[in-house]
């Protein structure tokens, strides 16, 4: 070999920072606080992924004070949320969606028992009142007092809670936890009148005069009613007021076999109710099973406590007890569209019937004064009615008939009651887009088993109103808030700052930062992030 040739070896004490590659890129990484699949789907708009790294932390009292930022039920709302959170869930493609009502319900409940409670905030002078104690009605009394309204509440019945209190029986809400996140509320310094309804034009015209701002949540309670079943006959009733007697620990006697029509919480509620009070049970739903708007988890149970279920199936008459039934193909309800299939009769016999098929709000008080879209009054984006200073929210104004929903619309109304009495602009709602499954590196996510929550035993479900599901233990918390993928939000893991080819990534107060002038825009952070929260952007030069 003839080293001759070779060029002479060249050495450097200097530094490569002279070399500014910046200017190589085509394409630069950001930082983003990206909002996460579940907090787009949230009624409430919950900083789930927030309060869960929270959680992950051990850091549960932190985790409460996030949560109860936009809903102040977390232990309810764990409980009988329909969590359309858990199905946007990136996890859901991977191995399977984080339990986010388990852990909600786990802090919410860990917050009765050590007795948190919400901060104190001062009085100011203006006044509004809301009419309707349920979800939607003490969500906005809440978000109200705590911008420093005084808030007073108009409520027809004796108790507060609305359907929470009358509609959902205690084997799925057990009444302690309502009460207790209740009176936490009211601890705010809200002014209550029970037994107090809104029945007349001029009632209402009284209370906006005496208000700076009213917010209608009076929620729907005329039960719809088929046309086929006289309900003057002693054994055939509303869902509604079914629930209401049972819940109170009064359940009607209805013999032996019990017939309820419909396919939703409230039937499938009505059904369980009446299994424990003794009752043989069926449930003629219009719905397929899979159709059916209950939760899934719900028609599980009932099916396991021995509730016979007819779906795809129509009261066609009833006569003496017998109850002639057809099958159909259900298409949609909105237009209700079926099919009758020839030939598919079949009979049920029953010693009473209920039927629980949805209920419409009473606004026979409100027409006159009100716009209104058919059974609704009418409200714009921003919740206001077609009265100035009069917002409307919960069943009264959507047909989402859905707890979360309502607290979520209840929240939404505070803020643009606040906007509106301080003079500002509308609330805009900006679109930002959600973190993708893509952007997540699962690398770095092991997979692990959802847990499956406790329910109790089935022989010990039939003899009174215990609590069907069970919550988790700490350990099964913790294990759980580990399996979020904290989407869109940096966990601090440092695999930008070791991967960088450049060291372009540099440690900052509070997070980090991209060096411009060495980044050549390799991607390889973006690629390295477990979270989604670094992303790609082109730049134009």
């Amino acid at each position: 070999m003839n080293t001759a040739a070779l060029p002479p070896t060249a050495w450097t004490t200097g530094t490569t920072e002279v070399f500014k590659t910046g200017t190589w890129r085509a394409a630069l990484p950001l930082y983003l606080h990206r909002p996460s699949p579940c907090r787009s789907a949230c009624p409430v708009s919950g900083r789930i992924a927030d309060w869960i790294g929270l959680a992950r932390a051990e850091d549960f009292y932190g985790a409460w004070t996030a949560l109860v930022e936009n809903n102040p039920f977390p232990a309810v709302a764990g409980r009988v949320c329909h969590h359309p959170c858990e199905s946007a869930c990136n996890r859901a493609g991977y191995d399977a969606a984080v339990s986010i009502c388990a852990l909600e319900r786990h802090i919410g409940d860990l917050a009765l028992a050590e007795g948190w409670r919400f901060p104190e905030t001062p009085e100011s002078e203006d006044r509004v009142a809301i009419v309707g104690g349920g979800p939607s009605g003490l969500s906005a009394a809440y978000q109200l007092r705590r911008r420093g309204y005084a808030v007073a509440i108009f409520e027809a019945g004796r108790e507060l809670g609305g359907l929470l209190r009358d509609g959902i029986p205690p084997y799925r809400l057990p009444r302690a936890v309502l009460d207790g996140e209740i009176k936490r509320i009211l601890a705010l310094g809200i002014d209550v009148h029970t037994g107090v309804a809104i029945a007349n034009t001029e009632q209402f015209l009284r209370l906006h005069g005496e208000y700076d701002a009213v917010y209608l949540a009076m929620g729907a309670r005329r039960q719809k009613r088929l046309p086929q079943l006289d309900y003057g006959k002693s054994r055939v009733m509303d869902g509604a007021a079914y629930l209401a007697a049972a819940n109170a620990g009064k359940p009607p006697a209805l013999g032996k076999r019990v017939a309820v029509i419909g396919g939703g919480s409230a039937a499938l509620d009505v059904a369980r109710s009446a299994r424990r009070a003794g009752h043989e049970v069926s449930v003629i739903a219009l719905e397929s099973e899979a159709q059916m708007p209950a939760q899934r988890e719900e028609v599980v149970q009932a099916k396991e406590e021995g509730i016979a279920l007819y779906d795809g199936a129509l009261l066609q008459s009833v006569s003496n007890g017998k109850l002639q039934c057809l099958r159909v193909n259900f298409k949609g309800n909105n237009p209700l569209e079926f099919t009758k299939i020839a030939g598919s009769d079949f009979i049920l016999e029953a010693d009473a019937i209920v039927a629980a098929i949805g209920q419409d709000p009473d606004l026979a008080a409100l027409r006159p004064l009100l716009a209104v879209d058919g059974a609704l009054l009418r409200t714009d984006a921003s919740r206001a009615t077609s009265l100035e200073g009069v917002f409307a929210g919960g069943d009264v104004a959507s047909t989402a008939r859905f707890v979360t929903q309502a607290i979520g619309m209840g929240k939404q109304a505070a803020a643009e009651i606040d906007r509106w009495l301080m003079g500002d602009e509308p609330l805009g709602t900006p679109h930002e887009d959600t973190v993708p499954g893509a952007a997540i590196n699962t690398f770095y996510h092991p997979r692990a088993e959802r847990p499956a929550a406790s329910t109790l035993a089935l022989g010990e479900r039939l003899h009174g109103y215990a609590e069907v599901k069970g919550g988790f233990a700490a350990e099964q918390a913790l294990a759980e808030a580990a399996r979020c993928f904290s989407c869109g939000r940096c966990t601090f893991c440092d695999n930008c700052f070791q991967f960088c080819p450049d060291m372009a990534v540099r440690h900052v107060p509070g997070g980090y930062a991209i060096a411009t002038e060495y980044c050549k825009g390799c991607g390889l952070c973006v690629q390295e992030c477990p979270t989604g929260s670094l992303v790609m952007r082109e730049e134009s030069r």
